[in-house]
């Protein structure tokens, strides 16, 4: 049974770079019938955080693509220590006693990268079961065979032949000195126990592997497939992190900024994946038929964006190309939270905004003037057509308030009265339009004016038009 995971720490919010492993972990278990198992990798009491648990949930959820089962790692602590405990039994690690402050764990010494702690790794069992009875304080060291030394060999999903000599590797720690398991041993346990098949994993996690298939060795069990993916990476090259790059590798940050759950999914799996022809924009199931180790680049991916626009123009794209194919009562649904308005007029707006925005929140800016009572201030030389003045305009207006009462508020009506009344006053169409449309919207550029006007119904449509005739009223008097 193909099973995989995604094992996160409540460390920081959730990274766009995890989320798109965890897609990826997602699309693959989806093709091949596998299942998903979401894991908190959270044996870092320290640097975890309810916020930052909180932070990957939320993200997840609105990704709404779901999981099969979930653990989480401090949960299963008696687990690490059994297995550190097999590990020692088999010979395979040693205790290592050496006090924190002499600073030997993991650091250089003058005659090269350090690999073990000699003294340690040589002493008898029977005094180590002595000294750990007696409480002294101690790390397991897992014991890398040195003499003679091998190579380690795994075939990666991604990267092809990989290869390390356990000469290269030094005497990793699984178990601390207050007893708390590593990231090494606590990741391979749970792996062990958890039954996983496929380990999809960044290109960070790499080198991480040879040790990992030593503890895997030790354990008895048959390796999992490994395949790890490239990394994601700002314009400069640099990795993305949240104090360089801030907000924008959060995955909520798109969520706030009004993205398609759908869209920006497309969006992450296009970032160092190719379906291997011209699509861009697809389905779930189509990513689902398609996906595979074979379409994942071995380069980084570029996530491209500037100080001035915190989103790739590609992700802004694919969103937009989203919101104009989703039917309008779906859209509508999704525009509420941003429009804050009774459900019957974000209905009513929605199929007129739908092809002038490109992220959700962007209705607040185009469907203002539908939503409030009284126009913020503009400009009254708005209201002045092109090729025209604001004598004309002025009469333009004063002509719409004449007729508007007696007109029925639906495109149809609206545009044969007022294209009437332009032939009537003898000024071209767009010059009838153009003062409408900015006397009712406060702005040149609105969805088609008829609908609009429907929208927002006939008392404010003739309110507006009437503080307009003032606005002009007063500068034609000052000219």
């Amino acid at each position: 049974m193909l099973r995989v995971r995604f094992a996160p720490s409540p460390t920081g919010f959730l990274h766009i770079g995890s989320a798109r492993t965890f897609i990826f972990n997602w699309l693959y278990a989806r093709r091949h019938g596998g299942t998903v198992i979401l894991r908190i990798d959270d044996t870092d009491i320290e640097r975890n955080t309810q916020v930052a648990l909180d932070s990957i949930f939320d993200g997840l959820n609105w990704l709404d693509l779901g999981w099969d089962e979930q653990y989480r790692q401090s949960e299963r602590l008696a687990l690490h220590k059994e297995a550190a405990e097999s590990i020692l039994r088999k010979g395979r690690a040693y205790r290592d006693f050496t006090p924190a402050q002499s600073a030997e764990e993991e650091k250089s010494r003058e005659g090269g990268p350090w690999l073990c702690n000699a003294g340690m790794r040589e002493i008898s069992r029977e005094e180590s079961d002595r000294r750990a009875a007696a409480g002294e304080p101690f790390v397991l060291r897992y014991r890398v065979p040195r003499e003679p030394a091998h190579d380690i060999r795994f075939r990666d999903g991604v990267y092809g032949e990989q290869v390390k000599s356990t000469a290269d590797i030094e005497d990793f720690a699984l178990l601390r000195s207050d007893g708390s398991p590593t990231y090494h041993l606590a990741s391979c346990a749970d792996d062990a126990d958890l039954r996983i098949s496929h380990i999809i994993r960044g290109q960070d996690h790499l080198t991480n592997t040879f040790k990992h298939i030593l503890i895997f060795e030790a354990l008895g069990i048959d390796l999992p497939v490994f395949a790890h993916l490239p990394l994601l990476v700002a314009p400069d090259g640099t990795k993305l992190s949240k104090r360089r790059h801030g907000p924008v590798v959060s995955v909520t940050t798109y969520r706030d900024a009004g993205f398609l759950p759908e869209a920006f999914i497309n969006f992450l799996c296009l970032l160092g994946w190719s379906p291997k022809d011209d699509r861009e924009k697809m389905s779930r199931e189509e990513l689902i038929a398609t996906f595979s180790f074979e379409g994942i680049n071995k380069s980084n991916a570029v996530v491209n964006f500037t100080e001035e626009d915190p989103f790739d123009p590609k992700a802004v794209w694919l969103n937009s190309q989203y919101i104009y194919a989703m039917p309008v009562e779906e859209l509508a649904g999704k525009l509420a939270p941003f429009l804050r308005a009774e459900p019957r007029k974000v209905l009513a707006v929605t199929p007129l905004i739908q092809e002038r925005i490109k992220l959700l929140k962007d209705a607040e800016s185009v469907a203002d003037f539908f939503l409030v009572a009284q126009l913020p201030p503009y400009d009254p030389a708005e209201l002045i057509p092109q090729k025209g003045d604001s004598a004309m305009a002025l009469r333009v207006l004063e002509r719409a308030l004449e007729i508007l009462p007696s007109v029925e508020f639906n495109h149809a009506a609206l545009e044969e009265a007022l294209r009437s009344a332009a032939g009537a006053l003898g000024v071209k169409a767009g010059q009838m339009f153009q003062p409408i449309r900015v006397a009712v919207c406060g702005r040149k550029n609105a969805p088609p004016l008829f609908e609009t006007m429907a929208v927002l119904g006939k008392e404010l449509c003739l309110q507006r038009i009437e503080q307009a005739v003032q606005k002009l009223q007063t500068t034609v008097t000052a000219n």
